[in-house]
């Protein structure tokens, strides 16, 4: 696995009991729930590990927790990949991780930081987000528009695969667009369970308070290249990776771009390091030549490592 892709996923994947085992079996990983319990002053690793599943879902504690496992992942597998990351890539709250990852922020700050991004983004006005499948993005772009004009505020947030695009809003105008979707074809629309219309306008007041955190904070240039959710592009700078994790909150997630950049770059071996698969499902839906791995248990790690020998 000379060229690969290490991917970090975000809000949503987590599950009560993630990381426990990593931690049990390898010192490294412990290390890192402990850190991250000691920067944040409290036990977060207890949340994640015994919950409840409703305490680790809010966004304030779904943030860290995703990053502290993740990031514990990395610990345990950062020199087997040593030397084989050609590139970095976090699906929004992963992006921080994969930052993390690449040595751009350190990881006590980086904890903090989505620690304090979750609670932003869970006092932000109310709304709502969906996800749109069957319906290519042009037509989604399409219906957005069509409802702005009628009944508020709604935007593509997250551009996942080339047939699954999730829309973010006011609940009024979220609801619109799922109704002209299924008119217009859509295979399923699923309200998703979140706290508010992440990366939309309605994260101005989040965007301003994120970019306060992020100024008291020293980044990197990153140790390879991560590909950056607002822009579908490799980041190698640090203050171009400070703008850009600002920018993210309120701009779409161009995910399907960003593995595409990737493939052509001739990469198609990715890890997928955290909990679930489901970036690793959307790959063979953006490219179906591109293999994923899904790693977040000590079994994974085992695997991965028989692969190697």
């Amino acid at each position: 696995m000379t060229n690969v892709t290490a991917l970090f996923p975000g809000q949503g994947s987590q599950e009560v009991g993630m990381g426990q085992g990593l931690a049990e079996v390898f010192r490294s990983a412990r290390d890192v729930f402990r850190r991250a319990d000691d920067a944040l002053g409290l036990q977060l690793s207890k949340i994640i590990w015994t919950g409840p599943a409703d305490e680790l879902k809010r966004t304030e504690n779904a943030q860290p927790a995703l990053l502290v496992h993740s990031y514990a992942v990395w610990s345990v597998l950062e020199d087997d990949l040593a030397g084989r990351v050609r590139f970095a890539a976090g699906h929004s709250l992963g992006e921080f991780s994969a930052y993390a990852a690449a040595g751009t922020l350190e990881f006590e700050d980086a904890v903090r930081l989505v620690r304090r991004r979750g609670e932003l983004m869970a006092a932000s006005p109310p709304g709502s987000m969906a996800a749109v499948i069957g319906l290519d993005r042009k037509a989604i772009d399409r219906i957005c528009e069509t409802v702005r004009h009628q009944d508020g505020v709604v935007v593509p947030a997250n551009y996942n695969s080339p047939m699954q695009v999730v829309v973010s809003g006011e609940l009024a105008a979220v609801e619109r667009v799922a109704a002209l979707a299924k008119e217009a074809g859509a295979r399923m629309v699923k309200r998703l369970e979140v706290s508010g219309a992440f990366h939309s306008p309605l994260m101005e007041d989040a965007e301003a308070g994120l970019r306060a955190e992020l100024d008291r904070v020293t980044l990197r240039d990153p140790e390879f290249p991560v590909v950056s959710n607002v822009t579908a592009k490799p980041v190698t700078d640090a203050r171009m990776a400070h703008s850009l994790l600002i920018s993210q909150l309120t701009s779409p997630v161009r995910w399907s771009e960003g593995v595409k950049l990737i493939a052509s770059e001739g990469v198609r071996e990715f890890v997928e390091l955290g909990p679930g698969k489901v970036l690793t499902g959307l790959l063979r839906r953006i490219d179906p030549a591109l293999n994923g791995a899904a790693i977040g248990r000590p079994a994974d790690i085992e695997r991965l490592r028989e692969t190697e020998t």
